[in-house]
Formats: C-alpha cells, structure tokens, sequence
C-alpha cells in the first residue's frame, strides 16, 4: 500500500521535542505499508520505530523506555492481531495512545476501538494529512498523561514525608476544619496543631491552602 494524497512538504510537529524527542511505533505486517509510513512519519520530525508483528513489539521492550509516544496499530495481524496487542499494552504501565489503521473496518470494529480508548480509527489507505493529525493528537495526549503520572508521582512522595499525625492533621486541614476543632478532635492543644500544620505546607511544598487542598484531592485525601 501507499498512502495516498501525499503532502508536497510535511510539516514539523508543533510539539516541543527539543527535551524529549516524541516516538511513533509503527506495527504493521505488511512491509510496504511499513516503508511509505515510515518516510512520511520522519518527513513530519519524528522518530520512527517499526515491527512486522505484534508479538515482535512487545520482545522488544521498547516502550518502556519511550517517555513520549504513540503506535500505529494495524488491526489485522497474523497471530497476536491489534485488539489483542492493545489489551496486552492495558495491563503494562506504558503511556501508549494507539491509532488504529485497518484495510478491512467496519462500524462495530471503529466503535470497539474508540471505546477501548483508541485515539483513531483510520481506513486504509491513510491519507497523510489526516495520519499525522492523528499523531499529533496523540503525542499530546500522551504528554499530558505522562505530566499527570509525575505530579502524582511526586505527590506520593511528599505524602510518604509526613508522620501520620501530620498526615491526620492535613486531612482535616483540607476538609476546613480549623485548628481549635482540629484540636479538639486530636484531643491536643490548638498550639500542637499549628506545628503539624506548618509542617504539613512545609513537607507538600505549598504556599497556600488552595495549593494544599488541589494535591489533597489529586491524591484523595480528605474526603468526608
């Protein structure tokens, strides 16, 4: 196959690769398919790593590496097929949206797809335009995923600072409870408490208790 309506002069990505140079994974077994994506996917900036099948994929470990990056997915494969491919990425860790690209789709296969979280679902031949559109969506959706999984990664690291009186005292904090009714509760003295509470902001890295109350709820503690 060749991808048709061939973009005279591709455009770059306008996402920031600079830091971290975006990856597409390209899964296809059919080596021509492979070959006309793979020109048009670097002509666009990006990085290009392709497999002739599925199971060749996952051997690789590649994604666990890739901090930025999406796969084109070809549905229908001999052995482990695009479906299959996509439940085994689900139990990983991997931050891999999938676009989907088939030569035989129809409205059920779309609809299953997209309801298992699929970015697109693209008929074969691919037109370029609409390809790296779709790349480009996914690349940023799996910036933001990735954004997400380190501030919750670094709000579990300052929660793991606190003692577990301190982690009592926030809980409370964030529920609005103030510190005469926090001491009340703890049965100590309203000066104890706003040692807990000063260390509490200290320890999660917050100027303010909106700032304390947003991690709280992204971390779901605190809640009545």
């Amino acid at each position: 196959m060749t991808t048709s309506d061939r973009l005279s002069s591709p455009q770059p990505s306008t996402l920031d690769t600079r830091h971290s140079p975006a990856t597409v994974f390209l899964v296809d077994d059919d080596a021509s398919v492979r070959k006309a994506l793979t020109r048009l996917i670097k002509s666009a900036g990006y990085q290009v790593q392709s497999f002739a099948s599925a199971r060749e994929f996952l051997d690789t470990h590649v994604v666990e590496v890739a901090e930025k990056a999406c796969l084109i997915l070809d549905i229908s494969m001999p052995g482990l097929n695009g479906f299959d491919l996509q439940k085994e990425l689900d139990t990983s860790s991997a931050i891999l949206p999938i676009i989907f690209i088939t030569g035989h789709g129809d409205i059920p296969m779309s609809v299953k797809a997209m309801k298992s979280g699929a970015v697109d679902f693209l008929p074969k031949p691919v037109k370029d335009k609409v390809l790296l559109a779709a790349v480009e969506q996914a690349l940023v959706r799996a910036e933001r995923e990735f954004g997400e999984r380190m501030e919750l990664a670094s709000v579990q690291r300052r929660l793991a600072s606190l003692t577990p009186r301190e982690r009592e005292v926030m809980a409370m904090v964030v529920r609005g409870l103030l510190n005469k009714q926090i001491a009340f509760e703890l049965g100590t003295v309203e000066k104890t408490v706003k040692v807990h509470r000063a260390r509490v902001m200290e320890k999660m890295e917050v100027q303010s208790l909106a700032e304390l109350v947003r991690i709280a709820e992204r971390a779901g503690i605190g809640e009545a």
